[in-house]
């Protein structure tokens, strides 16, 4: 999320690639979107974030996720900024297939210098999540925290963000989830960057195994406008 004077942003990533040995196959396909608008006042934000990843094989799929999150952005002061949040995330290979959830809280930013900028946010949410191997639903409340930070190298020019999420149940914190996302771009013109991401995730709860985890790394080029 872009917090200085520009009212209207949009990247997008995009990976993919085929390769095919003696008719064994390996297909993958990596997007993300992202777009935010801006008020006039400049205290508005409206953004949208959308990502698809696919790794497929003549036997079976080893990645298949998709995951959409509208967030709502108010500034009170320069300090502090409230969030209201919607969002939907499918993973056909992790043992709850599908989450729905909507949430709000605070934003506190701690550091603002021009290289440097680091948040802190705290929301609660409410989540549906559904168990594909059972069919089951469960009703959640969950706390959700997390710390964002991001630096830009003059030399060499080169972008940094990194977010840990922390989301555990309020009746049962060993119930938790871990999200993390490190991403580096290094902008070859005004438009297009080579990017490089990194994505994490863990819950400690799972209807069929004793933990669910994943993580990804991908390299690509980044368009923005």
């Amino acid at each position: 999320m872009q917090t200085d004077s520009t009212r209207f942003a949009l990247k997008g990533d995009l990976l993919t690639s085929y390769t095919d040995n003696n008719g064994n196959y390996i297909f993958q396909i990596g997007s993300n979107l992202t777009t935010q608008l801006k008020s006039r006042d400049l205290k508005k934000i409206f953004f949208f974030i959308g990502n698809y990843d696919l790794i497929r094989t003549n036997d079976e799929d080893f990645q298949n996720s998709w995951f959409f999150h509208l967030r709502y952005n108010h500034k009170i002061s320069d300090l502090l900024r409230f969030e209201a949040f919607l969002q939907n995330q499918n993973n056909l290979l992790l043992a709850i297939t599908r989450r729905n959830l909507v949430g709000s809280g605070l934003r506190f930013k701690f550091i603002s210098r021009e290289t440097t900028k680091a948040y802190f946010g705290n929301s609660y949410m409410y989540e549906i999540e559904h168990i594909g191997d059972t069919q089951e639903k469960l009703y959640n409340h969950r706390n959700s925290s997390y710390l964002s930070v991001n630096h830009s190298f003059q030399t060499p020019r080169l972008d940094v963000t990194g977010t840990v999420y922390f989301q555990p149940l309020y009746r049962d914190i060993g119930n938790h989830r871990i999200l993390a996302q490190l991403k580096a771009e290094l902008p070859i013109n005004k438009v297009l960057s080579f990017s490089a991401l990194y994505n994490y995730f863990y819950s400690s709860f799972s209807p069929t195994r004793n933990s669910d985890r994943s993580s990804n790394v991908s390299f690509g080029l980044t368009f923005s406008m």
